[in-house]
């Protein structure tokens, strides 16, 4: 194991693609320990035969084809209709789009970059600082990949074998509570600064309901897909399927703006996009085995158990090292590899593992936001030529609303559990 390790490191240092610095590592600690190489590629095949698994590329598909079909687009009208009236104008619209934008793109880095082009530079005309700027919309993506469906969440329910219906509900309350959370630093450091509102008065119901008619089928794209999964109409990898077919006949029939050039660029974006994802999940899945096979889980745990008085240092232990971890690595491969190891022991103390998900979830794609190797955070100061060190100094205060968020959440599990237990019971 430790060859493995000092392998991984060294090879993520090195700058090679995660995704290799996976399989190579785990194919040295397979060499090392005189395993039979049959079994890597074993692994590495069965890890992509899981029905449940079906709805990533589905839901990939699904958000872009939905972001070209003018979705986004009334999306922030609808914001600005709700928000454009409180101080940070922009900022505070970003935050409420990166919610609406959750039943849809399900990507954190997806939809930072999405309004980063989009926003970034009206924020600035604005005179909102660039570090401010890349900080919300970076820390918005929070938002995005917790409200369902969520990739992220998706691949938990695969990896731990969690019900991925539940994990959804479950992440409904604390997506709302990020966004007001993040608004409300939004609010505090605007007024401060007098960040203007983009209008000067709040909007009058009937524009909020006029905004509602107008974006009444991307608003309803989440409930459906809920709705769905817990009276049985359809699995999550059903629901997939049938979140593709509902964009293509939203973007087709309804908004009329996905043409056949459009729909080209979506597969060809897709097709790339799904690559990538599932060479990191069978790349895990080696990575999985060896972990599995040096008892790591285990001896992990006896280590935790030694140090901690109870379920909470446990829990809080965890969540601190998958903060720093998400730091160096990306989120989507810290839940394939993390996951297994960290799921029993928080079960074996007390925890849920859906409780368990959202907080899982909320620490490890804020890592992807902080220094040094934020993916979300380097896409977000790419697009707007933020240095990384403004960055950071603007994105504190967001960061410590979320940590105040996450500490709520798991001394309060009703708030994540409330609608998971009232619909599944």
């Amino acid at each position: 194991m430790i060859l493995l390790v000092i392998a991984f490191i060294l090879l993520l240092v090195l700058g090679m693609p995660v995704a290799f610095t996976i399989g190579i590592s785990s194919l040295l600690f397979f060499v090392s320990e005189s395993l039979p190489l049959q079994v890597v590629i074993q692994r590495m095949v069965t890890s992509t035969q899981s029905f449940p698994l079906l709805a990533v590329p589905f839901f990939v598909l699904a958000g872009n084809l939905m972001n070209e079909t003018g979705i986004t687009r009334r999306l922030i009208a609808f914001s600005k209709v709700l928000t454009g009236h409180m101080y940070g104008g922009l900022a505070q619209v970003s935050v409420v789009l990166s919610a609406l934008m959750g039943g849809i793109s399900g990507s954190a880095t997806a939809d930072a970059a999405m309004e980063c082009r989009i926003l970034g530079p009206d924020m600035e005309k604005k005179g909102f600082s660039r570090g401010f700027t890349a900080a919300i919309l970076a820390m918005g993506g929070l938002v995005t990949a917790t409200i369902p469906p969520s990739i992220g969440l998706i691949l938990f329910g695969v990896v731990g074998e969690v019900s991925i219906g539940k994990l959804f509900l479950a992440g409904i309350v604390p997506g709302l509570l990020t966004m007001i959370f993040l608004m409300i630093a939004v609010y505090i450091i605007s007024r401060k600064r007098n960040y203007a509102a983009e209008q000067d008065r709040p909007s009058s119901p009937k524009e909020v309901v006029s905004g509602i008619y107008h974006n009444l089928w991307a608003l309803l794209f989440p409930v459906i897909l809920i709705v769905g999964i817990r009276f049985g109409l359809f699995t999550a990898s059903e629901a997939g399927a049938f979140a593709v077919v509902y964009a293509f006949v939203i973007g087709k029939f309804v908004y009329k703006e996905l043409t056949m050039p459009k729909l080209a660029e979506v597969l060809k974006h897709s097709a790339k996009d799904i690559s990538i994802v599932m060479l990191i999940i069978i790349c895990s899945s080696i990575f999985g085995y060896a972990v599995v096979y040096d008892q790591l889980p285990q001896t992990l745990a006896g280590f935790i158990n030694t140090v901690a008085a109870g379920p909470y240092v446990v829990l809080f232990i965890i969540l601190i090292f998958l903060f720093f971890i998400g730091m160096i690595m990306e989120a989507t491969v810290n839940v394939l590899i993390l996951v297994p190891i960290f799921l029993p022991i928080v079960t074996e103390v007390g925890f849920d593992p859906v409780h368990f998900g959202m907080l899982f979830f909320l620490v490890n794609t804020m890592g992807g936001m902080t220094p040094p190797v934020g993916v979300t955070m380097y896409t977000a100061c790419s697009l707007l030529g933020c240095p990384i060190e403004v960055y950071a100094k603007e994105a504190l205060p967001f960061i410590l609303a979320v940590a105040l968020l996450v500490i709520v959440l798991a001394f309060l599990p009703q708030i994540v559990m409330f609608l998971p237990n009232l619909v599944f019971g």
